[in-house]
This record gives structure tokens, C-alpha cells and sequence, in this order.
């Protein structure tokens, strides 16, 4: 499949200098050393102004002595017109008055003309990276204010009404075309896989999404399965064995469980990122990365890096922009939506008519914690439609699957049993067992929206037993 040229960065980085020669060398390492390609060439310093109203640059790498109009008075020009645009001075004169000059002016970095390319290209790098992290939060900041998604139809495959998941996908949005790594984080079960393919669509790569699940891979497995080998590299390697980092050229590269990568192969992902080439394994000619990094894990790595199980400079190059997204026992009024696409989707899958539901079931799964996430609410929807016979769900299936239910820890009801808990703790005396006994009971039938069958299991009693007790509560009033 051919592609058309990808830039990079998303923006135009203008290189000003009387010296063509210069500019040649100059565009060639931030190319062959860096991947930058984005890049608009300028020998004449009075046309300087009139390139960058064209629009669209956010760096610029400016020679401090040219004819006609010097580097020191372009830099006063651009950070008064184009305050958002980096300049980075490049100069033949090691001194460090022009040097200090050109800071006070505005300037983000001043390099000299020496053999140091690599110091050069890293500097280049860092401000690249500082302009897109700009752009990003500058973007997040007004896609919250104003509370819009440009490409709503980009998140059609993730069901849900929840405002927090509304914010991620803002911030996903937002962040999508960075080429920078995107860390996926939540629990097992919550979408993580679909979030990713989101991200992919959103970025505008023209490649395909090579998806590896890392987990379990030991460190050769891992280095093959991701940098591929060449003829000879081992007993069995008779041919070119193309990695996912090459299957995966202009598009997105997905690295799942990221958390159970082994330490050595930490190591590795984290050169390749830091780099942005790789070695294939018996291989002594380095292959440029072309493509994004995603990864997830359901794991905290925030524990793991105190254990020394994970690498702080990799956890911080993964993390650029985290995408978290929360469990679904936190924002409830997803299941209704969540239940009745799996019930067509299932009786859909089952060749069943699709069934009806008592309204007793929403009640059911709202007071249950999940701890599977969508994917246990998915399953149970299939094993229920799969036994259904009559037109109306059973309850039962659930019910089975769902076991000795309990009160879920987390949610809105947490806050409210913490607040009751202060006021116990505040109080000059206990309530008396009775009067727990009752708080419990109300609290019980408001989860369960008034089904005692619900509530009874929920404090687990039997249905009789509640109803006695409701009854008494009554005469007491």
C-alpha cells in the first residue's frame, strides 16, 4: 500500500540562513536524525515576515548573522507578531553577550555552528514537543469551556450519557493527533481496546492500528515481536521477519498491558521512544519509527514504580497524555443504555427475538459494584438471553451471576454512608441498634427503588423478615 508523505510536526518549522548549504546539512539530520520533515526553507532574511503570515508555523530556526536584517532584530519582529511561535538562534559566534541578547529578546534556545548536530537536533526536539503540548492544552482548555466534540461520530462504538466520560472524550479528542504516546488507563473491562481504536481515528494517520497484547512475553519474544529480525539472527530465522513497528508505518501502534512489560523490555520501549529508531534483531542498520505509540493497562503503575517493577522514564514518556476512564459502578446510568444494546446485539448474536425486561432488572444492576466492568454486564446480558424462553428476561440469570449482593463501596451512596459515618462518629452517643437497624432498612429499600426482592438482598435478609420489619416501622411513625 503506498502512502503519501506524513510531516512532521503537525506544524511548519521555518530554518533561516543566508548559507544554503547550512540549511541543507540543517533539514537533512532533523530529517535522518528526528523524523522532521515539516519544514519551509528561507535564505533571505527581508522575506522572513512574509512567510510566516502565510500561517501555520510554530517553530523557527534563525541565524543570528545574515545580511540586510540581522537574527536579533527578526526575533523582536516574530515574538511581537507571533508570540506563539518558538525561535531557536542559531549562531557562528560563541559569545555569551548575543547569547544572553537573544534570550532577553524572547528567544526559547541559542545554539552554535559546530559539529554537535545531535545537541542541535535534541534541542529542536525539545522545543517541538513544548509547542504541541501548548497547542494541546490550549485546545483542551476550550473544548471543555465551550463542551463540544468536533468528531462525535469518532466515539460512536462507546455507549454512554456519563458527563465524566463526555470530558474524556474531549480530552481525547484533543490530544488525538500528537505524536506523542497516549497511556490508557482503567480497570479490566472498561473499554480500554475500543478507546484506543478512537484514538486512532481521530489522529488522521493514513496507517493501519497494529494492536500486540505484551503481556506474558518474555524479553526475546517481545524484541522480535515488535522489532522483527533479519536472516540469520537466530537458529529458525531463515528470512526477513517484519516487526509490528514496521507493519504499523503511518498508522498507530497499540501495545496492551502495558503494565506487565518485563523490566529489560521496559528498557527497550523506552529507547525506542526516546530515539524513535530501533535495531532489528540480527540487524546492524537502525530502522526509523514511523508510527504513534498507544498503550493501556489496567494496572497502577504508580505502585509498581514504587515497587521497582515499572520504570519512572518510561512511565513519564508514556504518560504525555493519560486517558482515564472510569468504572462503570461510577456512572450507573450508563447500564440501562449498556443493557439494551446487548440485548439486541446478544439476541442479534443468538438468532432470539430480542426480549423484554422487568423494570426490577435496573434496579438489580445499579446497586451491583461491577467489578468486571462493562464486559461482566455484557456477558451476563448473553448467558441470560441465551437460557430466555418467554417474552418477558428472567431475573434469575442475573441473580445467579450476581450472587450474595452487597452494598456497592463506591458511587454517590459512598459519599452518603461516609456522612453517616461522621455523624456517628461526631455524636455524643451511639444510635441504638434499633435505630441502625431501621437507617439500614430505609437506605435498602431507597437503593432498591422500592423492591423489598432487591432490598432483602441487598442487607441480607429475607423478604419476609424485611417486610415485618417495614411494617413495625410503620406503626412506630
Amino acid at each position: 500500500m503506498n502512502h503519501r508523505k506524513l510531516l512532521y510536526p503537525s506544524f511548519k518549522v521555518l530554518i533561516v540562513d543566508d548559507e544554503e548549504p547550512f540549511i541543507r546539512s540543517l533539514s537533512i539530520a532533523l530529517e535522518r536524525s528526528a523524523g522532521i520533515n515539516n519544514i519551509r526553507k528561507c535564505q533571505e532574511s527581508r522575506d522572513v515576515m512574509g512567510i510566516l503570515s502565510e500561517g501555520g508555523f510554530g517553530l523557527v530556526l534563525l541565524d543570528l548573522n545574515m545580511p540586510y536584517l540581522s537574527g536579533d532584530k527578526l526575533l523582536e519582529q516574530i515574538t511581537s507578531e507571533y508570540p506563539e511561535v518558538v525561535v531557536i538562534i542559531i549562531s557562528g559566534i560563541n559569545q555569551i553577550e548575543p547569547a544572553v541578547r537573544c534570550m532577553k529578546l524572547g528567544a526559547y534556545d541559542y545554539f552554535v555552528k559546530t559539529n554537535e548536530e545531535d545537541r542541535l537536533v535534541r534541542g529542536v526536539n525539545r522545543a517541538i514537543q513544548m509547542v504541541e503540548m501548548a497547542k494541546e492544552h490550549k485546545e483542551i482548555r476550550s473544548r471543555l469551556l465551550h463542551d463540544r466534540l468536533e468528531n462525535p461520530d469518532a466515539f460512536e462504538e462507546i455507549l454512554t450519557c456519563d458527563k465524566s466520560m463526555r470530558a474524556v472524550f474531549q480530552y481525547l479528542e484533543s490530544v488525538a493527533k500528537s505524536s506523542m504516546p497516549i497511556l490508557i488507563t482503567g480497570e479490566s473491562g472498561v473499554g480500554k481496546e475500543l478507546f484506543a481504536h478512537t484514538a486512532h481515528r481521530l489522529s488522521g494517520v493514513e496507517g493501519p492500528l497494529v494492536s500486540i497484547n505484551v503481556a506474558g512475553l518474555d524479553d526475546n519474544v517481545f524484541s522480535d515481536t515488535l522489532f522483527g529480525h533479519a536472516p540469520g539472527a537466530f537458529t529458525s530465522a531463515h528470512e526477513v521477519r517484519k516487526g509490528m513497528i514496521e507493519q504499523a508505518a503511518h498508522g498507530t501502534l497499540f501495545l496492551d498491558e502495558i503494565g506487565d512489560l518485563s523490566v529489560t523490555s521496559q528498557v527497550k520501549l523506552l529507547r525506542l521512544i526516546q530515539n524513535g529508531e530501533y535495531y532489528p534483531l540480527g540487524s546492524d542498520r537502525p530502522k526509523r519509527m514511523n508510527s504513534r505509540i498507544v498503550v493501556a493497562t489496567n494496572q497502577d503503575l504508580d505502585k509498581k514504580q514504587a515497587a521497582g517493577e515499572f520504570r519512572k522514564d518510561l512511565y513519564y514518556r508514556l504518560c504525555a497524555h493519560h486517558v482515564h476512564i472510569p468504572p462503570l459502578r461510577v456512572r450507573r446510568d450508563d447500564i440501562p443504555l449498556l443493557l439494551n444494546h446487548f440485548l439486541g446485539e446478544a439476541a442479534e448474536a443468538l438468532g432470539k427475538k430480542r426480549p423484554t425486561y422487568p423494570r426490577e432488572l435496573e434496579t438489580l444492576l445499579a446497586n451491583y459494584p461491577f467489578p468486571g466492568n462493562v464486559r461482566e454486564l455484557q456477558a451476563m446480558v448473553y448467558d441470560a438471553v441465551s437460557t430466555h424462553k418467554s417474552k418477558v428476561l428472567s431475573l434469575d440469570s442475573f441473580k445467579r451471576k450476581i450472587g450474595a449482593m452487597t452494598l456497592a463501596p463506591n458511587g454517590p451512596e459512598a459519599e452518603t454512608d461516609q456522612q453517616d459515618e461522621r455523624i456517628f462518629v461526631s455524636s455524643k452517643s451511639l444510635p441504638s441498634i434499633h435505630d441502625v437497624a431501621d437507617l439500614l432498612v430505609s437506605e435498602a429499600m431507597k437503593r432498591a427503588d422500592g423492591n423489598q426482592s432487591i432490598a432483602s438482598r441487598l442487607i441480607g435478609i429475607s423478604q419476609p423478615a424485611l417486610s415485618k420489619r417495614l411494617k413495625k416501622q410503620k406503626q412506630g411513625e
